[in-house]
C-alpha cells in the first residue's frame, strides 16, 4: 500500500492575503508612528530651552550678568575667556551634562544678549532649520513657549 505525504504548504494565494493585510496594516499604523517623532523633538527641545534658562538665570544670579552673544551658550560649561570675564565662576559650570545641547533635530541653539526680546533671546530653528516657517517648521523661542 502506497502511503501519501500528508504535509501541506501554503499556497501562493494564502501568502498573498496576509501580504495584502500587512501591507494595510502599516498604511494605517504608520503614518500615526512616524508623526509622532516630530511632536517628541519639538517637546525635547522645549525641556531643553527651559532648562538652558534655568543654567542662565543661575550663571546671572552668581555673575551679575548672562553671557554675551559672543560667548555664547559655552559659557555654561566652561569659563568664558572673551567679553566680560565671570568673577564668580562655578568650577564646575552651569549644565549637568558639561556640554551645551543641541536641539531635537540636532543643530546648535541660537543665542543672543541683549536680545530682542529680553535680557537675551533663545531658540531652536525647528524641523526645517530655516528661521521662521509654520507647523512642525516653526520656531520654537524662549520668549513664545506654551
Amino acid at each position: 500500500m502506497k502511503q501519501l505525504n500528508n504535509r501541506r504548504g501554503f499556497t501562493l494565494i494564502e501568502i498573498m492575503v496576509v501580504i495584502v493585510i500587512l501591507a494595510l496594516l502599516a498604511a494605517l499604523v504608520g503614518p500615526k508612528i512616524l508623526g509622532r517623532t516630530d511632536d517628541a523633538k519639538i517637546q525635547t527641545t522645549k525641556t531643553q530651552i527651559r532648562s538652558l534658562e534655568s543654567a542662565l538665570k543661575l550663571y546671572k544670579l552668581d555673575n551679575g550678568v548672562y553671557p554675551t552673544t559672543e560667548q555664547g551658550l559655552n559659557a555654561l560649561v566652561a569659563k568664558p575667556t572673551v567679553g566680560v570675564i565671570p568673577k564668580n565662576y562655578k568650577e564646575e559650570g552651569y549644565l549637568e551634562s558639561k556640554q551645551v545641547p543641541k536641539d531635537g533635530w540636532g543643530n546648535d541653539y541660537i543665542y543672543v544678549s541683549p536680545g530682542e526680546h529680553g535680557d537675551y533671546d533663545l531658540s531652536s530653528y525647528g524641523t526645517d532649520g530655516v528661521k521662521g516657517g509654520e507647523g512642525k517648521n516653526s520656531d520654537i523661542t524662549s520668549w513664545d513657549m506654551k
